[in-house]
């Protein structure tokens, strides 16, 4: 009997020991799962490089774009500038070519050569004055020292006084500067 209750302990102890042992058993099985999650989950956070290399074109691609753009834009901006840029000033010479009209319908019935002449005075000041207000200014060449940043020689002619060589001896046509800029160079005869 003693043998009999001994095999039943022993059946008993065991039964008490696997069900102490199962605890642990499921612990570390649950431990392992869990650190394999963690491992997941921290490798699934670490964008992977092909991840990186999707994003990294993704922000090009936006890029090239938006400077496309930017691009179209200030050229579109660039083009309508330049066609529009004449538009100011030649508002501002209207009324100057209204006066010439007025001043032709005016001087067709005209006698007197005086009146004709101050007319056509008062306009040339008119468009003259409002040039100037516009930054276009008239360039003094006469017996100025030939200088090629402002002149275009036409010719050379023997000078007629000793002090006119190499300087401006007639102007053919007016120079301009607009803003002091070169807008139009003098063209002159130069004497030697």
């Amino acid at each position: 009997m003693f043998g009999k209750f001994k095999r039943k302990m022993s059946k008993q102890d065991k039964e008490a020991k696997s069900k102490e042992e199962a605890p642990e058993v499921q612990e570390e099985q649950m431990v392992s799962e869990e650190t394999t999650e963690e491992q997941k989950t921290e490798q699934s956070k670490e964008p992977s490089f092909e991840d990186q290399l999707k994003e990294a074109n993704d922000k090009y691609l936006r890029l090239y774009a938006e400077f496309e753009n930017f691009r179209r834009r200030t050229a579109k901006e660039r083009i309508d500038l330049i066609a529009n840029a004449g538009g100011d000033i030649l508002k501002e010479i209207l009324p100057v070519l209204d006066d010439m009209e007025r001043a032709i319908k005016v001087n067709q019935d005209a006698t007197e050569a005086a009146s004709i002449k101050e007319g056509f005075e008062l306009v040339h000041n008119k468009l003259k004055n409002t040039l100037a207000q516009k930054g276009l200014k008239e360039m003094d060449s006469a017996e100025a020292d030939f200088d090629t940043d402002k002149h275009e020689a036409i010719t050379k002619i023997p000078a007629p006084t000793e002090e006119l060589k190499g300087k401006v001896v007639d102007v053919i046509e007016k120079g301009y500067y607009l803003n002091d800029k070169v807008l139009r160079y003098a063209k002159v005869v130069i004497g030697e």
